[in-house]
């Protein structure tokens, strides 16, 4: 049996772990069972991003009559769109591998791991030991257990960024982030689309003025039915047929494809975890402490299946404090500020509490909003809905969140998550008093910050 300094299951954020021992001298151990990069590279961020691009610009052409210019949308190359996507992160998965497997160090076991014992994983029949091991396996999607749902043809996020013909029609269970942004890409390229949402609003996580906001803005753009409950789903012909029940109203859709956006669950079913003694929560999710730490020695988890934040940036951060923290410099994770965005359209970005939060709290808050059309930047983009919302403690002045709906939303808030970086008193006086170019979209989050009533 092969004895490794450093055991990685996962090549996503925890590829970065391994890179970093191996650096620095540990014999290290890589497992995947799937193509290198993990999800972001091969099924989310990364391709999602690159087949919205094309959203966004078929987008722009609906509305050139906004601006004085007769366009018209003759032909979507789909096959092309999605190719387009997937071809790049092919070949960037196989260059990660092809560059890891022209060192042995890291060791690559291609293969699903699981423990049968407490620091010993076994992959493909073999097993290797570490002194070190840190789980990195990430999550996947959550099928709801609706009545028919197993006896139909259906696409998660994976197999939705994969097609090659445009379907006619598409009925998109789940409004949250993966619903809106995959809805709002097929739409846009001519998918006549159906959400069906159990809660009253999309994205409800995020504030409640965000979520209001882009809730009302998609039942005048595409057919939304919320507070639904899927009664069950069935085989029609060709096509997906839905029984639906909204308040006292049952009605059945149909679409030519169906595709399941209702939430992840963590690997950590697969990698029977009982024979190490890891300890999972309620949900599923890997338990750790502050410094990613689980309750056995030397064993960590990061990223989707730790389940503090689902985002890659955050599996990034904590990669990088695992890192620091096997070699010897133990540091607790600062997460603060941790940002988020939802490419959509409009789109959405936050950060830090939303209002309702702030009042499940107590916290004696004050908000201050400013809207995109209040600025010669927001005017010429013909953004009428748009708006930057800060939620400030009264006392300290502290920001406590920032949400914004509009264009570029995810670019502005960064603004915000730096002047926070910088001192949690000074942040909100930062984005009073810095110069900001005019006419520039920023001006918005400056505006907002002038209009919290401190």
């Amino acid at each position: 049996m092969k004895i490794f300094d450093l055991i990685v299951i996962g090549s996503g954020a925890g590829l970065n772990v391994a890179a970093e021992a191996a650096e620095q001298g540990l014999k290290v151990a890589i497992v995947e069972d799937g193509p290198m990069g993990g999800t972001c590279l091969n099924r989310g961020c990364i391709p999602s991003k690159m087949v919205i691009q094309s959203a966004e610009i078929a987008e722009n052409i609906h509305r050139a009559a906004e601006f004085g210019l007769s366009a018209k949308l003759s032909k979507v190359h789909f096959n092309f769109v999605t190719n387009r996507a997937n071809h790049t992160v092919d070949a960037d998965a196989r260059g990660i591998e092809k560059n890891v497997c022209a060192d042995n160090n890291p060791m690559l076991f291609k293969g699903r791991g699981k423990f049968v014992d407490k620091y010993v994983v076994e992959v493909n029949g073999k097993h290797i030991k570490g002194k070190k091991i840190v789980i990195a396996a990430g999550a996947r999607p959550s099928i709801p257990p609706i009545p028919g749902l197993d006896k139909v043809p259906y696409m998660t996020s994976t197999e939705a960024l994969r097609q090659t013909v445009l379907p006619k029609s598409l009925i998109i269970l789940g409004g949250g982030y993966i619903g809106v942004e995959l809805g709002f890409f097929y739409a846009e390229l001519g998918t006549k689309v159906t959400i069906v949402q159990r809660n009253e609003l999309l994205i409800p996580r995020e504030d409640k003025e965000v979520t209001s906001l882009i809730t009302k803005l998609w039942k005048k753009k595409y057919h939304l039915l919320t507070g639904a409950d899927v009664l069950k789903v069935e085989q029609q012909g060709k096509h997906v047929s839905m029984t639906v029940k909204a308040g006292s109203t049952t009605k059945k859709i149909t679409a030519e494809k169906l595709l399941v956006a209702t939430g992840v669950k963590p690997n950590s079913d697969t990698l029977q975890l009982e024979k190490a003694g890891v300890k999972t929560n309620k949900n599923g999710f890997i338990s750790v402490n502050k410094f990613m730490e689980t309750n056995v020695k030397n064993i960590y988890a990061l990223g989707d299946i730790a389940g503090i934040y689902m985002f890659r940036h955050s599996a990034n951060l904590e990669a990088r404090y695992v890192s620091n923290n096997i070699l010897g410099k133990k540091k607790a994770v600062d997460y603060y500020p941790m940002p988020h965005a939802i490419f959509t359209s409009p789109q959405v970005a936050g950060v830090g509490l939303t209002e309702q939060e702030a009042e499940e709290q107590k916290r004696k808050y004050v908000t201050g909003i400013y809207y995109y059309n209040q600025t010669a930047k927001g005017i010429a983009l013909a953004e009428k809905d748009g708006f930057v919302k800060l939620i400030v403690d009264k006392k300290s002045k502290e920001i406590l969140g920032c949400h914004i709906i509009g264009p570029d939303a995810s670019v502005l808030l960064h603004e915000v998550c730096v002047a926070m970086k910088a001192g949690r008193s000074k942040a909100l006086d930062l984005l009073r008093s810095t110069v900001h170019v005019h006419p520039s979209l920023n001006e918005v989050v400056q505006r907002a910050a002038l209009n919290v009533p401190l």
